[in-house]
C-alpha cells in the first residue's frame, strides 16, 4: 500500500548553513536506507511558507492569499511517497526519518 508521509516542523527550527549540515547527512542516509529497502518512491523538501499561494473557490470567485491555509507551529517542509506492506511498517519507516526527532511526520494512506 503507497503511504503519503507529510515531514512536519516548525519553521523556527534553525536552518542555518551550520546547522543545516548536521541535518542534510541524517536525511541522506535516511534515503539511502529507504530507497535500498525498495520502500522509498519519492520526495522532495519544500519551500518556506513565506513562498506559499492558498487558492480558494468561494461562489465561483477565486480567492488567492499568500501563506499556507492552516495557522499552526508546524508547517509541511517536505513529503515522501513510501509503498509499504501494512501500516505497521509504514510508521517504522516515518519514525526513522530524522524529521521525527523534532518535528511530526504524518502519516497518510492513499485512496485504492
Amino acid at each position: 500500500m503507497k503511504y503519503l508521509l507529510f515531514i512536519c516542523a516548525e519553521e523556527s527550527i534553525d536552518r542555518s548553513p551550520g546547522n543545516e549540515e548536521q541535518i542534510a547527512p541524517a536525511a541522506q542516509a535516511w534515503v539511502a536506507e529507504m530507497a535500498g529497502r525498495g520502500v522509498r518512491l519519492q520526495g522532495h523538501q519544500l519551500r518556506p511558507v513565506s513562498d506559499a499561494t492558498t487558492v480558494r473557490v468561494r461562489d465561483s470567485e477565486v480567492l488567492v492569499a499568500d501563506g499556507p491555509f492552516a495557522e499552526t507551529k508546524e508547517q509541511i517542509a517536505g513529503f515522501d511517497i513510501i509503498e509499504a506492506a501494512d501500516l505497521d511498517e509504514a510508521i517504522e519507516v516515518a519514525s526513522k526519518h530524522p524529521v521525527a526527532a523534532y518535528g511530526t511526520i504524518e502519516v497518510r494512506p492513499f485512496e485504492q
